[in-house]
């Protein structure tokens, strides 16, 4: 493993005032980027550029996130301490990451195996832990529901009833809703079975799949 020097640190300070340009406001959110080793969470190939405002592939046919994408939709959850989140897509387990050092209980979904089987020893190894579970995001947790925030981090054609289903009343659902461009969307449950919805423009996700399951967005 990588180690964390004091040169990723003062990349990552440069990241946080980049996104802090591009509109991200909650000090909170940008204090996670800044303090999450995205480098650690790369393939060897990419870690040169960790710190740029950039996708890059994890395998399996799945990407890790623009941090700017990551920080935008975590801003979106409106997080409060002790919040229970349910992220669908797990992926590399930057975002999950970020999650929990919102300070959040995290309950995270991935549909990929491999993927799966690396994420879960990973993230533990540099002190993170979330509950994590291997299947069908796109059906959410029952068992350990309801949520006080769900976000999913996959392009969605339409919003999957079982997940509105699984969020509090008062929670805040954030979902890339759309095909080949997804738009971001806001989902707020004001009493079961109503809800508020916001847009907040395009961005490009890995598509949810055929069978309804969901990859890394």
């Amino acid at each position: 493993m990588q180690n964390d020097t004091y040169r990723h640190k003062g990349l990552r300070r440069q990241l946080a005032l980049q996104l802090k340009d591009k509109g991200i406001t909650n000090l909170e959110v940008l204090k996670a980027i800044e303090t999450v080793p995205r480098h650690l969470f790369l393939d060897n190939a990419f870690i040169e550029r960790a710190y740029e405002d950039i996708a890059f592939p994890i395998g399996e046919g799945q990407t890790i996130s623009r941090p700017h994408t990551v920080a935008f939709q975590t801003e979106l959850l409106q997080l409060k301490k002790g919040d229970k989140v349910l992220e669908i897509g797990t992926g590399s387990g930057y975002q999950t990451a970020v999650l929990l050092e919102m300070g959040v209980k995290v309950y995270t979904i991935e549909r990929q195996k491999a993927l799966f089987d690396k994420t879960k020893l990973f993230l533990p190894s540099i002190g993170y832990e979330a509950k994590f579970f291997y299947g069908d995001g796109y059906k959410g947790l029952p068992a350990f529901a309801p949520f006080d925030k769900i976000l999913i981090t996959a392009g969605a054609p339409e919003i999957p009833k079982a997940l509105l289903e699984q969020l509090n009343v008062g929670g805040v659902m954030v979902i890339p809703i759309g095909d080949a461009v997804q738009t971001m969307t806001l989902l707020r449950k004001t009493a079961v079975n109503k809800f508020e919805k916001e847009e907040f423009g395009a961005f490009k996700f890995v598509p949810l799949l055929e069978d309804k399951e969901w990859g890394k967005g």
